[in-house]
């Protein structure tokens, strides 16, 4: 019987730059880097490929209006918003992963539980005021 040789490709260059990322913000936090999350995570969004900048533009708006005990703050490189410096939910640009839409996530922080199964990302192509109000009461049942 011939062995078959598995290679393992490691990490793909947006996760090792994601990764960087990440290394860059906790050094940030650490006082050793830039102080300001609010400007890192305008400055990202405004760097980001028109679609994505819309969407993380609207996100941003929304979130900040509804949910104003979260603080803006960078993770893995993208627009994050936390609570007691927990992040509650992030937003992923499509551009980042090469994927064909963005993303809206929440983490485990979040208070968004429904039942014993709840959903705890939504993939963005586009954003409706339908969308927008869905958003608003979610991240407002994430904060609590």
């Amino acid at each position: 019987m011939a062995a078959t040789k598995k290679s393992y490709e490691g990490f793909s260059a947006e996760e090792r730059e994601a990764m960087k990322d990440r290394a860059k913000e906790l050094k940030a936090a650490s006082g050793r880097g830039k102080k300001d999350p609010l400007a890192d995570v305008l400055a990202t969004i405004a760097e980001m490929p028109a679609a994505d900048r819309v969407l993380a533009e609207r996100v941003h708006a929304v979130i900040t209006e509804n949910a104003p005990a979260l603080t803006a703050k960078l993770w893995y490189g993208q627009p994050a918003y936390a609570l007691n410096g927990k992040v509650v939910c992030f937003f992923q640009a499509a551009a980042k992963f090469k994927t064909r839409y963005a993303t809206l996530g929440f983490s485990d922080e979040a208070k968004i539980d429904d039942g014993s199964m709840w959903p705890t990302a939504f993939g963005l192509a586009k954003l409706t005021a339908a969308d927008e109000k869905r958003l608003a009461e979610l991240v407002r049942k994430a904060v609590g």
